[in-house]
């Protein structure tokens, strides 16, 4: 494939440095990809048909992967592990995965425990996936106590984000993805929508390597990507999963921006600013009918970027987004109640779901 073709942005971590390729058919490196490892073996966990990637020139396991936050668990991590000792995986071979961003995670995961470690490559296929979850080698499975309560990180040696996947997704999944574009207009990159998607995809991409190639495991800057994701994560679990994750994204970014503007960090247009942002990619804006905020203070009490400093939000602020600690109970119940003015739609029909209904496949 002429590499001149389509973007590629470089993650920047010393040894383990690799490239995210993104556009239309990347897919078809994926063979010399395979090569590069010097694996003489491979291991494909995918939500998609086999016939949707090339040969990859060594003896493949074919895993079938179902995309959904109910499949995200331990279980599937060692389900996965199970079946990679079977066909005689070694830490010198390679698990590769395909889907949205629960598999990528969870095959993330499978493949930084198996063998304490073994490579991995990520063939992300939801917009969400490509512009966010893919990329950074975060990796981890949901408890029922809250989301990404076990995980590690552990680099992939690749990326492959394949913008002709995108083009069986519904209009939900799509809108889904909306959620983490939004966001990245308040951590420094503005006006990604008038971008054709490819170029929406490169700069959300770019921006993360920026963030990950200076802080990879969350102690400081990298906090910066959960924008809008405390109270987000807190819908999902609270929903149970019903809302996806971009849409809760999109409602938890409004709230970061009504939070920051009642703690005096941003002026009025800065908050209404986040609303008119996130309404313009579709996305909802209140919180749904029936979400009980008791449950939503106590999930997000949860958030692992609490580190026991009571609630705790990326916010926004005169010197930019930054981590905010102990953030008054009275006020974010305060804020709670106002997203509650547009509320009272029923949430969206789980069963939307882009790649299940398509590609209709059992879970390893």
């Amino acid at each position: 494939m002429n590499r001149l073709t389509h973007h590629r942005v470089e993650v920047e971590l010393g040894d383990r440095a690799y490239t995210v390729h993104i556009g239309a058919g990347v897919r078809g490196l994926l063979p010399e990809l395979v090569a590069a490892t010097g694996a003489s073996r491979a291991v494909v966990v995918s939500a998609r048909p086999e016939g949707e990637l090339p040969p990859l020139g060594v003896p493949t396991l074919w895993l079938a992967a179902h995309d959904g936050e109910d499949n995200k668990n331990l279980a599937a991590v060692a389900r996965l592990c199970e079946h990679f000792a079977r066909f005689g995986l070694t830490r010198s071979d390679v698990v590769i995965s395909c889907g949205g961003g629960t598999t990528t995670d969870t095959v993330g995961l499978a493949a930084a425990l198996y063998h304490r470690g073994t490579p991995v490559i990520h063939l992300p296929t939801s917009l969400l996936a490509q512009v966010d979850a893919s990329i950074g080698g975060k990796t981890g499975v949901n408890l029922p106590e809250g989301k990404n309560l076990v995980g590690t990180y552990w680099q992939p040696r690749a990326v492959l984000c394949d913008t002709g996947f995108l083009a069986t997704l519904p209009a939900r999944e799509r809108v889904n993805g909306h959620g983490e574009l939004a966001r990245c207009h308040f951590i420094g990159a503005e006006g990604l929508a008038a971008l054709p998607l490819e170029e929406q995809i490169a700069r959300s991409v770019a921006l993360k390597a920026s963030v990950v190639s200076r802080d990879e495991r969350d102690q400081g800057l990298r906090h910066i990507l959960n924008y809008g994701h405390t109270l987000g994560h807190a819908l999902e679990r609270a929903t149970d999963y019903a809302l996806r994750h971009g849409e809760a994204v999109g409602v938890g970014t409004v709230f970061a921006g009504r939070l920051a503007g009642a703690l005096g960090r941003v002026p009025p247009d800065r908050v209404r600013e986040h609303h008119e942002v996130v309404a313009s990619y579709g996305l909802p804006t209140a919180l749904p009918a029936d979400v009980d905020h008791d449950a939503l203070i106590a999930y997000m009490l949860r958030d692992k970027k609490a580190e026991g400093h009571g609630l705790t939000f990326v916010l926004d602020g005169p010197d930019g987004p930054e981590l905010v600690a102990d953030v008054p109970e009275r006020t974010v119940r305060e804020q709670l109640a106002l997203l509650d003015t547009d509320r009272g739609s029923p949430l969206p029909d789980p069963r939307e779901s882009a790649l299940t209904a398509r590609h209709p496949t059992p879970h390893p």
